[in-house]
């Protein structure tokens, strides 16, 4: 994130933004105190944010509540057709798609947690694809799945200890790792194999292997994953087949990121 001076920081904008930001799956619909309180600011303004918001169409109201409306796919629809990284991958990923008959994305870091901003189609059973519960703009713990710890092991060891100083690491499977030292040992891990397979962390019956995405310049931009369901191919097997077709993508996007 750039820095910016104080002067050109607008503290309107971005308290509207956070207001916003703070509907989501567990909480679908806000009234002025729920939304202050998720958005760090008054009552007060919270009210006057979501009466702008929904004056402008981007929330709707009953009067005492207030919800997404659909005018909020602008931004995300916008983005996803402006953006490179979206469009430069989706034919790979439709590709694996192809090969493996499983879902892959392409995810980037935001603070906490990691956004999927590509995805492919699967020939996978409607119930299987309903439990996994992706899609585009999903946002996922980081610490707990395998995109998360590519992206997080990419970070020098400053930048990764302030995040772990920053964020807590909830419990979300008995298998979830929440200790921070923990954590920190197998993402030095990540970092020499550069690779990662997480199992059941995120969710039971789900497992996941992730590489870096770079680009020609050795940055890493992002993270491609393939995900499985244990009882289909274990571990191991996923390493054997999955992995070098995962590595082969990564190799062929390089030049183009």
């Amino acid at each position: 994130m750039p820095n910016i001076a104080h002067a050109d920081y607008i503290a309107g904008l971005a308290k509207g933004l956070a207001v916003l930001e703070s509907f989501d799956t567990e909480r679908q619909r806000l009234n002025a105190t729920l939304a202050a309180q998720r958005a760090g600011i008054t009552r007060a303004a919270a009210r006057r944010h979501l009466l702008t918001l929904a004056h402008l169409g981007y929330l709707e109201s009953d009067g005492q509540y207030f919800w997404l409306a659909p005018k909020v796919l602008r931004l995300s629809g916008s983005y996803l057709a402006s953006a490179r990284l979206p469009r430069t991958v989706q034919p790979t990923l439709t590709r694996l798609a192809v090969q493996t008959g499983l879902s892959c994305s392409v995810v980037v870091l935001d603070g906490p947690e990691v956004i999927i901003v590509a995805r492919s189609a699967t020939s996978e059973q409607p119930e299987r694809r309903l439990a996994h519960g992706l899609h585009l703009g999903s946002r996922l713990p980081a610490h707990a799945t395998s995109t998360g710890r590519v992206l997080l092991a990419s970070l020098d060891d400053e930048a990764l200890e302030q995040w772990l100083r920053q964020h807590p690491l909830p419990r979300l499977t008995a298998h979830t790792v929440t200790s921070a030292q923990h954590l920190l040992s197998l993402l030095y891990g990540v970092r020499q194999q550069d690779y990662c397979l997480a199992r059941e962390e995120h969710e039971l019956g789900v497992h996941a292997i992730a590489v870096p995405l770079r680009n020609p310049l050795g940055h890493t931009l992002a993270a491609l994953n393939v995900v499985c369901a244990p009882q289909r191919m274990p571990a191991e097997a996923m390493l054997r087949d999955l992995l070098p077709l995962l590595q082969e993508a990564a190799r062929d996007l390089r030049p183009m990121l």
